[in-house]
């Protein structure tokens, strides 16, 4: 079995075409114009880590907010949980990017750099997963909790923070952290509005190094790599929330 993985591996890596000739040498470290084409790879990193870090804040925060309406008796509150929920899930990322970068400009005169386009068109369309996941993971909470917190004498956001909240962070854990590497993989559409993320450097250097294959198959690493850090901080996380 080991050595169909291998050769599997080996394949994939050498492609279908016999007569294809790989040309890892424009990413060998130990030449010049190698050493600095994978730098100019890698400096995309700490963009990309950063708008998937402040977008993922942010639409926890937009989320947890509507998630708490849907909870309430009343219809209004629900029917508006429901309704945002809705219509941001119904918009792919792509054109929501799009839109707030060259469309709310011409029908707001509000205009904003890609960067921040990018972090908003992120934010919003993350804040309805985020929503409903927090909704879940509240309604999870046995109703006993509310019961004594309700005879503690706690009004709605005390109960909450205290009591609730604590509970369902522990239940949702698991779920935040497959949508933080859901949004660390999507923060690559980003690049189409011009963010010098990990996926706009390798673009840019396809056009000066004709080597798409190569060059593709190294960002497929780079996203690798950083989805299998995230994933291991985030079971170490729930592991140790698990035994608290």
């Amino acid at each position: 079995m080991k050595f169909i993985k291998y050769l599997t591996l080996f394949l994939i890596l050498q492609g279908c075409n016999s007569d294809y000739e790989w040309g890892w040498n424009i990413l060998d470290p130990n030449s010049l114009d190698g050493l600095t084409n994978l730098k100019f790879l890698i400096s995309g990193i700490s963009i990309t880590i950063y708008i998937s870090v402040i977008s993922i804040i942010l639409a926890m925060f937009i989320g947890l907010i509507v998630a708490l309406p849907s909870l309430s008796n009343n219809k209004f509150l629900s029917y508006f949980n429901i309704a945002y929920v809705e219509i941001v899930r119904a918009i792919p990322l792509l054109v929501l990017i799009l839109w707030i970068y060259y469309g709310l400009p011409i029908m707001t005169g509000i205009s904003f750099s890609p960067f921040v386009s990018g972090i908003i068109a992120l934010t919003i369309s993350e804040s309805a997963f985020q929503a409903e996941i927090f909704r879940a993971g509240i309604n999870s909470i046995n109703k006993g909790q509310y019961e004594v917190a309700n005879s503690l004498g706690m009004n709605f956001w005390k109960k909450m923070r205290l009591v609730i909240l604590p509970q369902a962070i522990k239940v949702v854990l698991p779920a935040l952290g497959n949508q933080f590497v859901y949004v660390l993989k999507m923060s690559s559409l980003v690049s189409i509005i011009g963010i010098a993320d990990l996926t706009r450097k390798a673009n840019e250097l396809v056009v000066s190094t004709y080597r798409p294959l190569e060059i593709y198959t190294f960002l497929i690493l780079e996203y690798l790599i950083l989805i299998l850090i995230v994933s291991y901080f985030v079971r170490k996380l729930e592991s140790r929330l698990k035994y608290k």
